[in-house]
């Protein structure tokens, strides 16, 4: 008889789950097993909102953002008779596991039915890349390459207008799209949750480099969305420095667009061997990228592990800024 799977994006959506959806579809069916694509996360699962992919059912869908299976968060899954009818939804259709494709959230619910007998791969898609047992996430190279391509834009309009644009990205609780976007845009500060700031000594500089000799009269600073303090942070500095200042909120912005090359390869690589997990009857693992290599760690192993700040990315960032 064959091995039947199911394969559902759950969360927040991320640019490269359609190719993590891709990979696990094609082997999947290369491996003589049949893929049933679950709709809308948990909620497609108690609902019914599922159907037979082939091949085909992929097509074209590698260089496209959001997920052709479409998500949503499921409040009903969190208790456990949410969970209990997870898993009878699941015995129905004859699944012999699930490929899960999303954040930490995904995962919980991934873990809870693999307990209760449903064997569970957790593959991480997350713009945020706060996901503790991996060094990367689906959709955090595109993230950051549209965080910055839109930052270079307001750079522009700002050094016309001699003002100072505070732009705000996500990153919810995690700082690193700020970090490493405020890098890469050139930056005069950057403001997460993971570090101190001090508003009085961001105004200071502001004011020594717009009266030294060769002064600039533009500036940008970056901050986390999850210091949720954006607007207070520009309203303070204009007040401080005299200096227009303007908000930009991204917003969901970095969540769309075409994935970037190596978030197609990264999700290829670990739907891929999603499969392979499943394909041998292992359940209840998450698959990361750990020195650079795709493996897969224990899923309660990996969800209790504190992902570590990117102290040394941070202070390159200050000994580096204008």
């Amino acid at each position: 008889m064959k091995k039947r799977i199911g394969v559902l994006t759950s969360g927040g959506d991320a640019p490269g789950m359609n190719a993590a959806v891709r990979a696990v579809a094609r082997t999947a069916i290369s491996k003589g097993m049949e893929v049933v694509g679950i709709k809308r996360g948990y909620n497609g699962l108690l609902n019914g909102d599922y159907f037979m992919m082939e091949k085909s059912s992929v097509s074209g869908i590698i260089k496209r953002g959001g997920t052709c299976l479409y998500t949503a968060r499921c409040l009903e899954f969190v208790k456990p008779e949410g969970v209990l009818k997870g898993k009878e939804r699941c015995e129905e259709l004859g699944l012999d596991g699930i490929v899960v494709i999303g954040g930490d959230g995904s995962f919980r619910g991934a873990a809870d039915l693999s307990a209760a007998g449903i064997p569970c791969i957790g593959i991480p898609g997350t713009i945020d890349n706060d996901i503790q047992c991996t060094e990367y996430t689906i959709g955090y190279d595109t993230a950051l390459n549209t965080a910055t391509e839109m930052i270079d834009k307001l750079r522009d309009t700002a050094q016309s207008h001699d003002r100072c644009s505070v732009v705000e990205v996500m990153g919810r609780k995690a700082g690193f799209i700020a970090v490493n976007v405020a890098i890469a845009v050139g930056a005069e500060a950057v403001i997460t949750l993971e570090r101190p700031y001090d508003l009085d000594a961001i105004a200071a500089k502001m004011i020594k480099v717009r009266n030294s000799k060769n002064g600039k009269h533009h500036f940008l600073i970056v901050v986390a969305e999850g210091v949720g303090q954006t607007e207070n942070i520009a309203r303070s500095l204009q007040e401080m420095t005299g200096i227009e200042s303007r908000v930009t909120v991204l917003g969901h912005v970095q969540r769309g667009g075409s994935p970037t090359l190596r978030d197609r390869v990264i999700a290829t690589e670990m739907g891929y061997h999603a499969v392979e997990l499943l394909e041998q009857g292992i359940g209840n693992r998450i698959v990361g990228l750990k020195d650079g290599k795709v493996y897969d760690i224990d899923l309660q192993e990996g969800l209790a592990m504190k992902k570590p700040f990117i102290d040394d990315r941070y202070d390159i960032f200050y000994d580096t800024a204008y």
